[in-house]
């Protein structure tokens, strides 16, 4: 058996090789020797079954049997001369020829490999990050927009007309073609205006109305809306006002950061301003992270590194955008592509040098996580699956089975990972 080998950089290597048909027959002998000693056959005691009868009974199994142990010859002793170690293999080994002939099997297999990334001073290449600045006006706001979520409503006296924001309790009811329809009634209703909660151009036309006033407000219901006999049509309102409400005022004092920071038993308005600056620090470096900072530390790192990619890596991931593109096309335009084999192999090829990156950006992340000892195990995952289908109120279990049947997992692990890898690199340089 004659075995060349080609290690074309840190990530590929292939193996070529030629197995003879004599290394073949002799394989088969023997693992037909081996069963004879441990295989049942009828007509014979264990252990004494003839080499001739096992060739009888299993014999094509044995020529695969065969060949598939001197495939693994061929991997192990291609790996043993480029002097590759199998932890560092990526996926199966693909085999990418296999030819019989008279004489034997013509063998090519590919190999993928971890690819050898130099990090460097890797610290070096993260920018400064400066805490943004926060108003004393925007906690201010906060501590007023928190407030007032939860200020009572309270009757507004003073005579005055609905502005957007007020709480308006009022009588009214639909006609449609001069006919009342069902569920189109209702007394002392009380409709926050500027909520969006009514058939569009209701609300506005109740801004400006006051305490006691009637009207008449036209409206159409939406072509999408769930009643298919008002769906479109127009309709008239008859309106009156009861009474006008607003949120309580707010006032920031000690009463105020007591309700508002129940677990301090020295709750007070410095404390509470400092709390909502802080979540307002939060918030805005979270904002920057995600829309700026992060992407522009990925975008360093791929720029700053170059390695060696495994083909056929990089292939998959082209293979998958050709889908995800395919599933935004038209049916005339999936036809066409049916027709012309070039035309699907151009497209394919657009996306290759995105692919790249991404599989790039891939073991980049996973090189800096190492370095970093930064790991999210399957619990975390788990966990962080579980919560963000809870807040989307699907079940957890269905989503997590879901990722796992669609091999999404290793995908959400990775972004996990790198989120975690550029958050640690960003914090370390916060001024």
């Amino acid at each position: 058996m004659q075995i060349t080998t080609n290690k074309i950089d840190s990530a590929n290597a292939k193996i070529n090789a030629a197995i003879t048909r004599n290394t073949i027959d002799a394989n088969v002998e023997k693992i037909a020797n081996q069963l004879s000693k441990e295989v049942k056959i009828a007509g014979f005691r264990k252990g004494k079954v003839p080499v001739s009868a096992v060739k009888k009974q299993y014999g094509d199994r044995l020529v695969q049997d065969a060949e598939a142990q001197l495939l693994r010859d061929v991997l192990n002793a291609g790996l043993s001369e480029m002097e590759i170690i199998a932890d560092t293999l990526i996926g199966e080994p693909n085999i990418t020829k296999f030819d019989k002939t008279e004489n034997g099997i013509d063998v090519e297999v590919t190999i993928a490999m971890r690819p050898a990334i130099e990090l460097g001073d890797y610290a070096a290449m993260v920018f400064d990050v400066e805490k943004p600045s926060i108003a004393e006006e925007a906690v201010i706001a906060r501590i007023e927009e928190l407030a007032n979520a939860q200020a009572p409503l309270v009757n507004v006296d003073e005579d005055r007309p609905l502005v957007s924001g007020d709480s308006a309790l009022l009588d009214f009811e639909g006609f449609v073609d001069g006919e009342a329809f069902e569920g189109g009634k209702a007394e002392n209703f009380s409709l926050r205006l500027g909520s969006g909660q009514f058939i569009p151009g209701f609300e506005d036309q109740v801004i400006g109305m006051s305490k006691g006033e009637e009207k008449t407000i036209d409206v159409t219901f939406p072509e999408n809306y769930g009643g298919a006999k008002l769906a479109g049509k127009p309709a008239q309102f008859k309106v009156k006002i009861n009474a006008i409400q607003a949120k309580e005022a707010v006032v920031i004092d000690e009463a105020l950061a007591q309700k508002m920071l129940p677990g301090y038993e020295d709750a007070s308005v410095e404390m509470l301003k400092e709390k909502v600056k802080e979540q307002l620090e939060s918030e805005a470096m979270s904002a920057v992270y995600n829309d700026e900072l992060k992407p522009a530390l990925m975008e360093t790192f791929v720029s700053a590194f170059t390695i060696d990619l495994p083909a056929f890596i990089v292939e998959q991931e082209m293979d998958m955008a050709l889908n995800k593109k395919a599933g935004t096309m038209s049916e005339e335009e999936i036809a066409e592509l049916r027709e012309n084999a070039d035309k699907v192999q151009e497209l394919r090829e657009t996306f290759r040098e995105d692919a790249s990156r991404a599989v790039k950006a891939t073991f980049i992340v996973d090189a800096l996580a190492k370095a970093e000892n930064i790991v999210v195990n399957e619990q975390e995952l788990m966990q962080t699956i579980y919560y963000e289908a809870m807040q989307m109120g699907q079940d957890p279990a269905a989503v997590y089975k879901n990722y796992q049947e669609s091999g999404y997992l290793p995908a959400i692990q990775m972004a996990m990972i790198e989120d975690r890898v550029l958050s640690k690199l960003l914090n370390d340089k916060i001024k």
